[in-house]
């Protein structure tokens, strides 16, 4: 009995999150569909893919072996069905804008998969923080921008929102508000806090945090999200952070777990962006339709990556 590419798919994303809630959360599905996905796999392979613990879900060794080989598959796969699409003939050239987080946890991806689509497409891209970013936008320095469009509050810009990222609180293993069902800021301000700064993240934390009447005790405030990862990992501090710069593990090789918060924190948004009332090109067109057609169609089938 031959595995299915939808179980493939559920075995990486659970691979790659370290959690079946969070690989569910990933691809808009429910936790029993992954859980079935990943049985059925082991049970056609007549293996362990995964050693279950109470916060998460870690590979064996067959685990690590395979994953390797789903990722081939899964390329090979999406190379397949690009083949129909390679022939357009679409040639043009456009400038892009991006954030260090957009161009870190989400844009790699499509680039790639945008290169396939369109051989003829040349792509110049910039990294940038938003406030330059808004300002070459207007100055038409540059077509468009993928950015965290939940930062950006300018009339002048026209918004496309893409993906809408959930905030949690990660923590390192065997942390007592792990089994917390749901902490409250409250909890987490007793605390020490790893802030993380870049793109703007302490100032939107902070937002939050002060409409809750609560300040975090900062114990360090960094540009890294691999410091905030290693910080966390390693006990020296509790964060808050998107699902989508979210790794379960750090640089040193030690767990980091994710759980819910009790109060609504506001998701990190992330979109295109690009002068308003601009006539709109055919090469900003196709990028623009191209983020449509995997994010903003019910038959999309995306990974918050990249990106998270």
């Amino acid at each position: 009995m031959a595995f299915s590419f939808r179980q493939l798919k559920y075995f990486v994303a659970t691979a790659e999150t370290g959690q079946v809630s969070q690989a569910a959360i990933q691809l808009c599905i429910t936790q029993s569909a992954v859980t079935a996905a990943i049985r059925q796999l082991e049970e056609m392979l007549v293996v362990r893919l995964f050693v279950r613990h109470p916060h998460g879900m870690v590979l064996t060794d067959c685990g690590r072996r395979f994953l390797g080989q789903a990722y081939g598959i899964l390329a090979n796969v999406e190379e397949a069905m690009l083949l129909r699409k390679r022939e357009s003939d679409f040639a043009g050239c456009l400038t892009v804008a991006a954030t260090y987080t957009v161009m870190g946890y989400f844009l790699p991806a499509h680039l790639r998969r945008l290169a396939a689509l369109y051989p003829q497409l040349a792509i110049r891209l910039h990294e940038l923080p938003r406030a330059e970013i808004e300002a070459g936008l207007l100055q038409q320095d540059f077509d468009v921008a993928v950015l965290l469009s939940s930062n950006v509050d300018n009339p002048a810009l026209q918004l496309e929102p893409i993906i809408s990222s959930p905030r949690r609180l990660w923590l390192p293993a065997q942390h007592p508000l792990l089994s917390h069902p749901a902490p409250s800021l409250q909890d987490v301000a007793r605390e020490p806090y790893i802030m993380l700064t870049v793109d703007e993240a302490e100032q939107t934390a902070l937002r939050y945090w002060g409409q809750a009447g609560l300040q975090p005790q900062v114990r360090l405030r960094t540009s890294s999200v691999e410091a905030v990862r290693s910080m966390v990992a390693n006990g020296s501090g509790v964060s808050i952070l998107s699902d989508m710069v979210y790794r379960p593990w750090s640089l040193e090789g030690r767990r980091i777990e994710t759980v819910n918060l009790h109060q609504q924190v506001p998701p990190m948004t992330l979109g295109l962006a690009w002068k308003a009332q601009a006539e709109i090109s055919p090469a900003i067109a196709l990028f623009r339709d191209y983020f449509r057609q995997q994010f903003l169609t019910p038959f999309s089938s995306h990974r918050n990556s990249a990106a998270r």
